[in-house]
């Protein structure tokens, strides 16, 4: 993770019996699922509306994982989010998932975030409430 990465939200999410796999440890794509709804938590308590009827919203042009521990039902995992310094329509976050009680890391991830005008489909400033976590 980016030394640089400012810790700004975390939440908690029951993991539920849908999310795992045939060999019963949670699926590899509802990891970004869960960094997806971290990201929207976060997103809505600024009072960023994530909506298509948004003249600008956010979308995500890069993601990553890397996986260090199954994580398994039933738990309850707690993802922290961080962000790196903005530049003019894009932030990158990072993600790092626990499950609740634990010190253990079970895996890290990252998504790039460009702040995008919906109806052109370019680039965009990202939002001054956004930008003030950084000033």
């Amino acid at each position: 993770m980016n030394e640089q990465a400012k810790l700004i939200y975390t939440t908690r999410m029951p993991v539920r019996w849908g999310d795992m796999d045939a060999y019963g440890h949670v699926n590899n794509t509802v990891y970004f699922r869960y960094f997806e709804q971290t990201r929207v938590e976060w997103l809505e308590q600024m009072g960023c509306r994530v909506s298509p009827e948004e003249p600008i919203g956010p979308v995500i042009i890069n993601a990553a994982c890397t996986f260090f521990a199954p994580v398994n039902y039933p738990a309850t995992v707690v993802i922290k989010m961080y962000a790196g310094e903005p530049g003019r329509s894009s932030v990158m976050t990072w993600y790092e998932l626990f499950i609740e009680g634990e010190d253990r890391v079970y895996c890290e991830g990252s998504a790039k975030t460009v702040w995008m005008d919906t109806r052109s489909g370019k680039s965009a400033p990202i939002p001054d409430v956004v930008r003030a976590l950084f000033d």
